[in-house]
């Protein structure tokens, strides 16, 4: 396979943060789908305490991407190796370095520097893809370093939690019932609409439309899913104005009296006073914007588990 090469390029940005607190943002790529716009989902797979393989998801001109990566992080030089394992085309390869460096106790530079090659064709690819990468590299030095200008507010902006319940039925019906969301209109009362494309086996693209107390919501998504574990991971690729991000998992987990299915959510709220009193009122602050954003998201995802315990109790029943 012939392949055309780009020459090295580097990109920096200033970061008005300690260089321990940039390097640990760009250390933990498992979270980057919280701060990165095009990130849709990392699983680390492999990690000695120097060296990974992560398995990245990525939305790359629309298209979902994925590829294996090996990264190399080394704390004391505050740098981060990485390159593709398995490249993703028209990737050939690729390959680059974050390297973080202290020029003061809340200053420091980023540096991203990485070359690539493309699989195939002619310059008019390696110019292509040259476009994309570059874009790439400035949207995450651009937003590493955003979020690392709130390091004093990110625990008190990012929030976690998780809903569950307990279903006497088999795993292989409540799965069905999660994947299937195109179906959920004509089951949950709260979901008007859903446009779901599935255009890649286990990847989804969809839009759903649900009831809310202040009228009707939308959200687009990204889903990815695993059924032979029975997972399924998303990404809110559209989010309303409170939220800056959303990631979540359904998951199904087998015991020796059913199964109980877990909703996981981590959201990234938005930092804005503004914002929050525009839509919760003028007396709200961040800890309304957290608690309605919990009971908001907690309160969809127990009817939704309320749907699939009765969708699969009742076809226990009639077996």
């Amino acid at each position: 396979m012939s392949a055309q090469s780009a020459d090295d390029r580097a990109h920096r940005v200033h970061v008005s943060a300690p260089a321990g607190v940039v390097y640990a943002l760009t250390a933990d790529a498992v979270k980057w789908p919280l701060f990165f716009t095009p990130s849709v989902h990392v699983e680390q797979l492999e990690f000695d305490g120097e060296q990974e393989r992560l398995r990245i998801w990525c939305l790359i001109d629309g298209e979902l991407k994925s590829w294996t990566a090996w990264r190399h992080l080394d704390p004391v030089r505050r740098t981060v190796e990485f390159r593709q394992e398995l490249p993703s085309s028209p990737f050939h390869s690729l390959h680059g370095v974050f390297t973080v460096r202290s020029e003061g106790p809340h200053d420091t530079e980023l540096e991203l520097r990485y070359d690539f090659s493309a699989s195939g064709g002619g310059p008019g690819d390696t110019e292509r893809l040259a476009a994309i990468t570059e874009g790439n590299a400035r949207s995450e030095l651009a937003n590493l370093k955003a979020v690392a200008e709130r390091w004093t507010r990110l625990d008190e902006l990012t929030l976690t939690f998780e809903d569950s319940v307990h279903i006497k039925g088999p795993a292989e019906l409540v799965y069905d019932f999660l994947y299937r969301a195109a179906d959920w209109p004509e089951l949950v009362p709260h979901v008007t609409r859903v446009d779901l494309t599935e255009d890649v086996p286990g990847v989804q693209h969809m839009t759903m439309e649900t009831l809310t107390e202040y009228g009707t919501h939308s959200t687009d998504s990204v889903r990815i899913c695993f059924p032979h574990a029975e997972r399924i991971v998303y990404k809110d690729t559209a989010t309303s104005p409170l939220v800056q991000a959303h990631t979540g998992e359904w998951s199904v987990v087998p015991d020796e009296r059913g199964v109980t299915v877990i909703a996981q959510h981590t959201v990234v709220l938005s930092d804005s006073a503004d914002v929050v009193t525009s839509v919760l009122g003028e007396h709200a602050d961040l800890a309304h914007a957290r608690q309605y954003v919990r009971e908001a998201l907690g309160r969809n995802c127990q009817v939704l588990l309320t749907h699939a315990k009765t969708h699969a109790e009742s076809a226990v029943r009639m077996l």
